[in-house]
């Protein structure tokens, strides 16, 4: 335990004073981890554990704005190192630490950070509807967004399925369809680190993109089809931009709001719960893509493919909402 010999001011004096009996507590908490795993603690324990960390955490930032004494910011910078490491180092292997991400650590990062989620969806939203009704109005509104003019000569004034040649070669449009997804959410993700300014841009072009591409079937009056080909993977492929731009605004938030944290320890922290998400992400995208190169294309009772995005939907949202709540 950091040991108060002298102090130059009484500020100083006063706040170890304050908050040494906390910093104690994290450090007796610690040496219950060196004898067993965070799971063996009990639940209060556990809470008390992240409750202490966060709060020396925020006093490690204030000693470093307002302490002369190594000593102290040194102290405080070991303790949160090691209270940090202890929280988050996975405490099982193999098939027990791939149980344990699925049943708790990836559903509780989604619900911790739904906030970055919603806001990445609204943007997309609000662009798409902009986007939507610009291009109805005046379809050459969806050259501002991306659609080339090519395209609209060529698939929507001759009314031409386009999505339909998956049939041909399911095997590889569905590769290609996986490998397009990957790469749209690794973007949105990794433009988070431009403060987040490029994951907002490209959350609101994507968004205006496939809107107009929408609008423009719907003015040539085979909408329901586009429809009826995306809404089986879309509700998956969909909700995988949206969590991914919520993985790079955590990133973005990290930079600019780091809060009572350092920068490199708000990214440290926020880093590992965006990684956590884009696991996630990954994973769901191939079945999204699976879904996409074999049944959305597929000649069958447009039925099916609704129930199917039902399914899906309700199936990955009870999951990522109700999965892994401490008992």
């Amino acid at each position: 335990m950091y040991k108060i010999l002298y102090f130059d001011c009484m500020p100083q004096d006063r706040f170890i004073s304050q908050r040494k009996n906390a910093w104690q507590r994290l450090e007796d908490l610690l040496k219950l981890l060196d004898t067993a795993s965070l799971r063996r603690l009990r639940r209060e324990e556990v809470r008390e554990l992240g409750r202490i960390y966060r709060r020396t955490a925020s006093d490690l930032a204030i000693a470093r704005a307002e302490s002369r004494d190594p000593r102290l910011i040194n102290y405080l910078n070991s303790l949160v190192i090691r209270a940090h490491g202890r929280i988050y180092r996975a405490d099982a292997q193999g098939g027990k630490r791939i149980r344990n991400y699925f049943t708790r650590e990836l559903p509780q990062t989604f619900r911790r950070t739904w906030r970055y989620t919603l806001l990445s969806f609204s943007v997309f939203t609000l662009f798409a509807l902009l986007s939507f009704v610009g291009t109805r109005y005046d379809p050459e509104f969806s050259e501002l967004v991306g659609v080339n003019p090519a395209f609209r000569e060529i698939y929507i004034e001759t009314k031409t399925p386009w999505w339909e040649s998956l049939n041909e070669s399911n095997q590889i449009g569905a590769s290609a369809i996986m490998t397009n997804n990957i790469m749209v959410t690794i973007y949105t993700f990794a433009f988070g680190a431009t403060c987040g300014i490029g994951t907002l841009f490209y959350l609101a072009f994507n968004g205006a993109n496939i809107a107009s591409v929408l609008a423009l079937t719907y003015r040539a009056g085979f909408g329901n089809d586009l429809v009826t080909f995306i809404v089986a993977h879309g509700v998956i492929e969909l909700s995988c931009i949206f969590i991914a731009g919520g993985a790079g605004l955590l990133i973005g938030s990290a930079i600019i709001m780091p809060g009572n944290l350092t920068r490199a320890d708000a990214l440290r922290t926020r880093g590992m719960e965006a990684v956590r998400l884009m696991m996630g992400v990954a994973l769901l995208l191939v079945v999204a893509g699976t879904i996409e190169g074999f049944i959305s294309p597929a000649p069958i009772d447009p039925r099916i493919k609704y129930s199917i995005a039902a399914i899906t939907g309700v199936a990955m949202y009870s999951y990522l909402l109700f999965v892994g709540h401490d008992k």
